[in-house]
């Protein structure tokens, strides 16, 4: 009896057994259909379906079939899609987020200020818009636009720099009251409208050698110093009469536009601070700075800036650029003397303070001299320190952008001088003769009396019929001691053009 249970047992379990497996080929299959083909792997469909029994005559379609039928052309993946070129708003957003960064990749706060990173930023903008500006012809149409877009994004900046000014403002019960309003600071009302004017007359400029056809500029590389450099051509007698008055007036236009341009950034650095690094570096007084005979020159009773000038080596860049850096150091350590709140009256010294202000006044007027004569020499010491370690935006903004129109307007000014050497090389006129009147009769006791006549001044030419030797020359009296010397030389009516060094 026992037995026979157990077998009964048995036989039941065997069938609950076969239910179960029949239940769960039943839910595998209706979970295949509702996900509509998603699982594309044959071998889990084929072990899903496996458990429930099928006859003969109803067998499901090979795997094969059923993977080509899952299979739609949604499910497969897009193919990669060609990156095009990033808008404005991400390069905007890469270009401010470099500012912010003060040029830092790494987010350590290490980076330079805002204000050099700023001023590197349109310096770089500059160097890759325009390069050395090889030839004189337009920009460009896409570097054109480039320079446009982004320079106004990095001038964008003074749109926010602000100062306090009063206003008044009228109450609704008709009383007036006086307020402070926001207002852009003054130098940069003033100084960056007038650079953009500055910069749109220099791109003007260069648009206007589009038509023109006279002259050319060879494939290759020229023979002369800056080899890197085409040589343009003119026809063997040279360029016309309209053309020749035509590139004068370009030149006068780009030496106005360079004349501004170092105005205001004279100006700038001027108001920057001296870093304190560069002060520390001083020698001890302005004879140290300057050497002997330098000193003795400028510190003499009579004192004549061009005689002083033609004294001196000015035959290449590096020796220019180091009497620049001479004579500043020497004008910071008198103002340093001079401007000395908690110094008491040295009475022991040589120098009063009246003649470090004369001398002061003289070396200011040198400078100026240089810098007039000589546009193109790289930047001083104390310019490098005072724009390295300044942290005014507003003046690292306006020093950087007219440093780059006047580099720009001095390039352009010399690629026009080039194709003028040429010109007067190809008509036979490169040296010219200085004007001398024809000679008449009027050679005699009887002639007509001169200006010097009239003042009562000789010449200084030795007359035949006297046996007197000329009198030895004088030594210039010409004394510089005021700022009326640096006005006028502020007010010059023209400016040299500057050597050609190609």
């Amino acid at each position: 009896m026992v037995r026979v249970l157990e077998e009964e047992k048995e036989h039941l379990r065997a069938k609950l057994g076969q239910f179960k497996g029949m239940f769960d080929g039943i839910r595998q299959k209706s979970l295949i259909v509702d996900t509509n083909g998603a699982d594309d792997d044959p071998i889990s469909r084929s072990q899903a379906s496996s458990p429930l029994p099928v006859p003969n005559d109803q067998q499901p379609a090979p795997p094969v079939e059923q993977r080509t039928e899952a299979v739609k052309p949604n499910d497969a993946p897009p193919p990669p899609q060609p990156r095009g070129p990033p808008s404005d708003l991400d390069m905007m957003k890469e270009k401010f987020a470099k500012l912010l960064l003060g040029e830092d990749m790494s987010g350590g706060g290490k980076g330079v200020s805002s204000a050099l990173a700023l001023s590197n930023a349109i310096t770089n903008l500059a160097a890759s818009a325009f390069g050395e500006q090889k030839k004189l012809e337009p920009m460009a149409p896409e570097t054109k636009a480039r320079w446009k877009k982004e320079i106004d994004w990095l001038l964008s900046v003074t749109d926010h720099i602000v100062e306090f000014v009063p206003s008044k403002q009228k109450a609704k019960d008709g009383s007036n009251m006086e307020i402070m309003i926001t207002r852009q600071r003054t130098d940069l009302h003033m100084n960056i409208p007038a650079l953009k004017k500055l910069d749109g007359m220099l791109l003007d400029c260069l648009d206007n050698f589009k038509d023109q056809n006279e002259f050319y500029y060879e494939k290759g590389p020229s023979n002369n110093e800056k080899w890197w450099i085409p040589t343009p051509k003119v026809p063997p007698n040279g360029l016309s009469e309209v053309t020749r008055k035509w590139l004068q007036y370009q030149k006068d236009s780009v030496n106005q536009v360079l004349k501004a341009a170092m105005a205001i950034n004279a100006q700038v650095l001027t108001e920057m601070e001296i870093p304190e690094s560069y002060i520390e570096a001083l020698p001890k007084n302005g004879r140290a700075s300057l050497g002997d005979a330098m000193y003795k020159s400028i510190t003499d009773e009579f004192f004549d800036p061009d005689v002083f000038l033609q004294s001196v080596d000015l035959s290449s860049e590096h020796k220019i650029l180091d009497l620049k850096n001479k004579i500043e150091a020497s004008v910071v350590i008198w103002e340093r003397k001079m401007n000395a709140k908690d110094s008491k009256p040295a009475w022991g010294s040589a120098v009063s303070m009246e003649k470090r202000e004369i001398f002061e006044d003289r070396a200011e007027t040198i400078l100026l001299i240089l810098k007039h004569r000589f546009p193109g020499i790289p930047q001083s010491d104390l310019d490098i320190n005072k724009i390295q370690y300044n942290r005014n935006v507003g003046h690292a903004i306006l020093e950087s952008y007219s440093r780059i129109i006047e580099s720009l307007a001095f390039t352009v000014l010399s690629r026009i001088d080039h194709v003028m050497l040429i010109d007067s090389q190809a008509s036979g006129d490169q040296v010219k003769k200085p004007f001398t009147p024809p000679k008449s009769d009027a050679d005699t006791p009887t002639s007509k009396p001169t200006l010097l006549d009239f003042m009562g001044w000789e010449n200084g030419e030795p007359d035949p019929n006297k046996d007197e030797p000329p009198p030895p020359p004088i030594k210039p009296t010409i004394i510089a001691t005021n700022k009326r010397f640096l006005e006028k030389l502020e007010n010059l009516s023209g400016l040299r053009s500057p050597s050609l060094r190609h």
